[in-house]
């Protein structure tokens, strides 16, 4: 593939290819597959729960609480996972993820009872999260220049890679043929997750310590780096200061942008995990519902990318701002178009909301690189990742608790708010003030 981007005269892709003995660009196909292999787990559920609920005779709100139990385990394994991937590399962990993400799901077309669907829902959701922290950061890593463009691709093929999925466990999902379906999906996900495993790497500390970028060499601790003394020509997440997990702690910043995650996930999951019942709730016909979550993970792919790039182009604050300002307005439109029945403008808005609300999985993890630096982005990004466990809270246990109490509608629009106000919030964000970044770097303010 050809790669021969530069960025003020250092040139990162001769110096990977260097390192790899062939393009960069490989590495991230290899995440993008492994995203794309374990991504049922997130945007098949709302397809796959009805057939395991009729399948044990349970009401759907007992599995409500599973998507939630798959978000906390998903999110609260990153870190770990990510610190020992800074250390020690992606590879004898990238094998355990296949076992557990492959396993979990095969595991699940033999389940008889729903304790079982919650524990090999998260043991399942343990190896999509390490899969997830090792995709996202190889971009990082390996693309210091196009952190915004390659942590897109990977996030893009976490949710586009179950527009192919839904429509086969739509068309198969019911007591008699869904478990060919997970047991079908659980080993396509082990293969995938193997060839990853063996196909990544991670670069060198010296890979860029020569004339042309003055990169320190021992900077994979805890401890911060001291600052390059010529570094003008470097990406933000090498030209600033190199923050340690604790020192990261104590920023403001760190915590503005918790507040955030929060919100936005909470914003988007309501409508990933919710969304087949959604439509269900207006009376909507089954190929509305059907369009809907197809192609929700479709708009939610495609967005990565292209609003990815659009952060690498422009300032990364103000590309966020907007974006989490339209995921609400859209989600507020939503309500409209299911209360006057409209199918198509309800698969639009679907698609429309899902497009600026998801890029959230590439805005965080790119700004965390800038604002704290690259070489523990692992651990940084996976701690501001357990974030997304009030979000998936907020998805599954508390939209259960306030669509009982106050119907779809309220709670839908809440979710609006939330992802509105984080939009707001973006305009405070400014880079800490030791990173020696000055105000450039991701600030709307």
């Amino acid at each position: 593939m050809a790669d021969e981007e530069t960025d003020g005269g250092v040139d990162y892709a001769r110096r990977a290819a260097d390192t790899l003995g062939f393009s960069r660009w490989w590495q991230i196909l290899a995440a993008a597959g492994m995203m794309a292999a374990v991504s049922p787990y997130q945007y098949v559920w709302s397809s796959i729960e009805q057939p395991l609920a009729a399948n044990l005779d349970i009401a759907l709100p007992a599995l409500g609480a599973v998507f939630s139990f798959y978000v906390v385990f998903q999110s609260l394994s990153q870190f770990p996972a990510g610190k020992w991937r800074d250390r020690h590399g992606p590879g004898a962990l990238t094998f355990l993820a296949a076992v557990l993400a492959g396993g979990g799901y095969l595991g699940l077309a033999y389940a008889t009872a729903v304790w079982q669907l919650y524990l090999l829902y998260s043991i399942g959701a343990v190896g999509v999260g390490i899969v997830y922290t090792v995709a996202v950061n190889t971009a990082v890593k390996w693309f210091p220049d196009r952190t915004g463009l390659t942590t897109g691709i990977g996030t893009m093929a976490f949710a586009g890679g179950s527009a192919l999925v839904v429509p086969y466990v739509r068309a198969n999902a019911t007591m008699g043929a869904y478990a060919d379906v997970l047991r079908n999906i659980g080993i396509a996900i082990l293969l995938v997750t193997l060839v990853g495993a063996y196909l990544l790497r991670d670069p060198p500390d010296d890979w860029l310590d020569d004339d042309e970028a003055d990169i320190p060499e021992e900077r994979a601790s805890d401890e911060p780096a001291a600052e390059a003394d010529d570094d003008s020509g470097l990406a933000a997440s090498l030209r600033g200061r190199d923050y340690g997990t604790r020192e990261m702690l104590s920023t403001w910043q760190f915590w503005l942008l918790y507040a955030m995650f929060i919100a936005t996930a909470g914003a988007d999951l309501i409508v990933t995990a919710n969304v087949v019942r959604f439509a269900d709730h207006f009376g909507l016909a089954a190929v509305v519902a059907t369009a809907a979550a197809t192609l929700l993970p479709l708009a939610s792919g495609v967005s990565r990318m292209i609003l990815g790039e659009a952060s690498d182009r422009f300032d990364r604050a103000w590309v966020m701002a907007v974006s989490f300002v339209l995921a609400g307005v859209f989600r507020l439109g939503l309500i409209g178009a299911g209360r006057a029945e409209a199918g198509i403008p309800f698969v639009a808005l679907v698609m429309g909301a899902m497009f600026f609300s998801s890029p959230l999985y590439v805005f965080f993890p790119s700004i965390v690189a800038d604002y704290y630096g690259a070489w523990n982005s692992s651990g940084n990004y996976a701690l501001l990742y357990t974030a997304k466990v009030g979000g998936g809270v907020f998805a599954g246990t508390v939209a259960g608790y306030l669509v009982a109490e106050f119907g779809w509608e309220p709670t839908f629009a809440l979710g609006g708010g939330l992802a509105i106000a984080a939009g707001l919030a973006t305009f405070l964000l400014r880079p800490p003030g030791d990173a020696g970044l000055g105000d450039e770097s991701g600030s709307a303010g």
